[in-house]
C-alpha cells in the first residue's frame, strides 16, 4: 500500500516514541495498517499521512482505555500451570517450610496485584524481564521498577517476622 511505503517509518518513530516498546509499537502499527486497509475500502483518503497518524493515535487510546479498565490480564493457562507446580512438601519438611510458605503467600497477598504477577513470573518462573514486559504489555523500565518494589516489599515483610523482638 502506498500509504505504508511513505510514511511508514514516520509512524514506527512517532509510536516508538508514544509507547517505548518496540513490540507494542509493532502491534499498534500493524492494527493500525488493518484499520486504514478496511477504511480504504469504503472512503477516499484525502491526507493520507494525517489519516494514518489519527489512526494509531485512536488505537493507543483504546489499549490506554482497555487497560484502565482491566489493567491486569488474567491468563488461565499460566494460573493453571502454576496449579500444577504447587510445591507439596514432604512430612519431614512440612514443619520448617509450611511456614515460609504460608509467609510467602501472605506477602504476595498483601502486594500490589501486578507487582506480585512480576514477582511470581520471575522467581517462580524464571522469566527474564523484558519476557514479562512483553507478557504483560508493559515497558521493561516499568517492569524492573515493580519488580524492586515486590522486593523491597518481601524484604520488609520477611524483616518484619524474623526480627529479634518477635
Amino acid at each position: 500500500m502506498a500509504i505504508v511505503d511513505a510514511y511508514g517509518d514516520a509512524l514506527h518513530r512517532y509510536l516508538m516514541r508514544r509507547l517505548s516498546n518496540k513490540e507494542r509499537a509493532r502491534d499498534v502499527a500493524q492494527e493500525t495498517y488493518l484499520k486504514l486497509i478496511l477504511a480504504a475500502e469504503h472512503t477516499t483518503i484525502r491526507t493520507p499521512r494525517a489519516y494514518l497518524f489519527r489512526i494509531a493515535s485512536n488505537v493507543i487510546y483504546e489499549q490506554v482505555k482497555q487497560e484502565r479498565r482491566c489493567p491486569i490480564r488474567f491468563d488461565s493457562w499460566l494460573v493453571e500451570r502454576l496449579g500444577e507446580q504447587a510445591i507439596d512438601p514432604t512430612a519431614d519438611e512440612v514443619s520448617g517450610s509450611l511456614s515460609t510458605h504460608q509467609q510467602v503467600y501472605t506477602t504476595l497477598v498483601h502486594l500490589r496485584p501486578l507487582d506480585a504477577a512480576i514477582l511470581v513470573l520471575k522467581e517462580y518462573n524464571g522469566m527474564t524481564i523484558e519476557e514479562i514486559a512483553r507478557e504483560l504489555g508493559i515497558s521493561v523500565h516499568t517492569a524492573k521498577k515493580y519488580l524492586c518494589r515486590a522486593i523491597k516489599s518481601c524484604r520488609i515483610s520477611f524483616a518484619a517476622t524474623h526480627s529479634p523482638e518477635r
